[in-house]
């Protein structure tokens, strides 16, 4: 007859048997619907439970489990501890919208904010601009943009292209 080992309760050998044989349920179901591949994993996970039990280390697992469910649901329901949460998402939004700014080139401060280039240039065209602010009145009309064409027109001309 097998004995077992002084250390071990019969009570964890019982409940890694109860969990192995009811993993192996699940595995079996996971075989005949997923296939062999399914059911082979799910019965290597399924041996688990009964190992451990076998190895003393029920006790050792059960704390483990319990420490956990502890710190989590002393997570869970502490007022403090959403306080900190909700400090992080506001961390973490304003480091997404300082990526941003600095992506478009707003908020800067380089040298003269481009906010205020912006104001002088008259609106939010002349905000999107690198270089320097034009003053009112300095840009050319249509017919000025027109002779620019009629420039590569007569290269294109002088080349033979028509």
């Amino acid at each position: 007859m097998l004995e077992l080992p002084e250390n071990l309760p019969v009570s964890d050998l019982a409940v890694g048997a109860v969990l192995s044989a009811v993993g192996l349920i699940v595995s079996f179901v996971l075989w005949r619907r997923r296939g062999a591949a399914s059911g082979l994993r799910g019965l290597a996970w399924s041996l688990v439970p009964l190992a451990v039990a076998l190895l003393g280390l029920m006790g050792v697992v059960w704390e483990f489990v319990r420490g956990v469910a502890g710190v989590l649901t002393g997570l869970l329901f502490s007022p403090l501890v959403w306080a900190g949460v909700v400090l992080t998402g506001l961390a973490v939004v304003l480091y997404v919208v300082s990526g941003v700014m600095r992506a478009r080139g707003t908020g800067t401060g380089r040298g003269g904010s481009k906010e205020v280039e912006g104001s002088e240039g008259g609106g939010s065209a002349a905000a999107g601009r690198v270089g320097p602010a034009e003053p009112k009145g300095e840009r050319g009309s249509a017919a000025d943009d027109l002779s620019d064409f009629g420039d590569i027109e007569e290269l294109l001309r002088k080349r033979g292209i028509d």
